[in-house]
């Protein structure tokens, strides 16, 4: 009798497969992935080209992905990012028709990071790296019928990010496809993206992401994908090609990255914290309609260029919730619009922005607020909420210490209906 894997690939294929791979590919692929090294930033790189020329369908690279993503814990982490590379620029030469992808990420607090590793111990030189992958994917400016685009946004860095990204586009990428917008200059000209803010500070990410996504939209383009993603290396922009190839399904509004799929790739030094088991539960009990999703917050997404300009037609979240608001907002006019792909994640942790503002709160009394505004006056939903409201810092903490060991089990995508927490057992523990 035929056995297969849990990923329907017939196991029998599995021996000489794993052979060819580890004699030609991947014998020599590094362990760890460190993407700040040069090199083994541009090894999935290659590894993937490799794959493409010895692949003989599409089909053989997600043959060579099951097979990966059954035994991830024997293959090398390089590996499994490249054969995603691989999946993605597939998908891109396979295309027909005009492309232009505009890449939108924000750069606050963003001056070490930016540098590079030999410049400062946590530089990742992410601008010159992100124009790399980009060019590797589409190919150059003015190759064939893809374009591309990067904008940064500068949503009010203390630290001079945006000057500091200029000036590396002046001094090393002059003529790339690459530009620096102000989020301080468009509330200055009161742009109508930006009516609902008096200043930067009144933003955290939403409000750039938003100015980022009206700038791209502007100039009508044939074949307009946006992306937008985070400054960091996290999430490797060769991998665009994978939410392209799910936005051609036309139900499908928002692509988004994924975590916590199956068959997700993903480099995390810890695992996920009591903090963030807590956030998932609430702000799903804040937003049943996305519950769906498991990783509303993966700084990964794209959409094309008409959703686009509906989203900021007219938001009303500026802060870390946003990813929420535009996924609801898509949900609402059309159900399961939101599409999951599963994505290669090595984390950034060390210089990242989460680790300073701990924003988990903040979030989730945005949430509420959209949980307000979008879906009315619910009993359960509202009394979740109430307590949100009247929640501080403290208060927070006092709950995570509570309940987090209590999720420790729960799995996002199958227990969503059950209440594990309810809004008077988390008054009780903020009191």
């Amino acid at each position: 009798m035929q056995t297969s894997t849990p990923f329907g690939t017939d196991s029998r294929t599995f021996p000489s497969l794993r052979g060819r791979l580890e004699s030609r590919l991947f014998r020599a692929m590094p362990g760890p992935l460190d993407r700040r090294a040069e090199v083994q930033f541009e090894s999935p790189l290659a590894t993937a080209d490799a794959l493409l020329e010895r692949a003989e369908a599409p089909h053989s690279l997600e043959e060579i992905e099951c097979l990966l993503a059954a035994e991830s814990g024997d293959w090398p982490v390089g590996a499994q990012v490249a054969v995603k590379l691989a999946r993605s620029k597939a998908s891109v030469l396979a295309r027909e028709g005009p492309l232009h992808v505009s890449v939108v990420f924000p750069v606050y607090a963003e001056h070490e990071r930016i540098l590079q590793p030999h410049e400062h111990p946590l530089g990742e030189g992410f601008l010159d790296r992100k124009l790399r992958e980009l060019a590797w994917l589409f190919g150059g400016p003015g190759d064939g019928t893809a374009s591309y685009e990067i904008l940064v946004v500068d949503d009010g860095c203390p630290h001079g990010s945006g000057p500091m990204a200029e000036e590396i586009l002046r001094a090393r990428h002059r003529d790339a496809p690459a530009r620096v917008i102000y989020l301080f200059d468009a509330i200055e000209q009161e742009l109508p993206v930006t009516a609902a803010l008096r200043s930067t500070e009144d933003s955290q990410k939403g409000g750039a992401i938003q100015l980022g996504l009206w700038e791209a939209t502007r100039r009508p383009r044939p074949g307009h994908v946006v992306v937008y993603t985070d400054a960091d290396l996290s999430s490797n922009l060769g991998q665009c090609g994978l939410l392209l190839q799910a936005l051609e399904d036309e139900h499908v509004a928002v692509a988004a990255g994924s975590r916590r799929a199956r068959e997700s790739v993903v480099v995390k030094s810890s695992r996920r914290s009591a903090r963030g088991r807590l956030f998932i539960y609430l702000w799903k009990q804040l937003v049943p309609e996305l519950s769906y999703l498991e990783d509303t917050q993966c700084g990964f997404k794209a959409m094309s260029a008409d959703t686009a300009r509906y989203l900021v037609d007219r938001p009303s979240e500026a802060g870390f919730a946003f990813d929420l608001e535009f996924l609801l907002r898509c949900e609402l006019t059309r159900r399961r619009s939101v599409a999951k792909v599963p994505i290669a994640w090595v984390d950034s942790e060390a210089a990242s922005n989460l680790n300073t503002l701990s924003p988990y709160l903040e979030m989730l009394q945005g949430t509420a607020r959209l949980s307000r505004e979008y879906l009315g006056e619910r009993p359960v939903t509202q009394a979740f909420a109430s307590v949100i409201d009247a929640l501080d810092e403290h208060a927070w903490e006092r709950a995570i210490d509570r309940f987090g060991p209590r999720l420790e089990g729960v799995d996002p995508a199958l227990d969503r209906d059950a209440l594990f927490v309810s809004p008077a057992e988390l008054m009780e523990a903020a009191a």
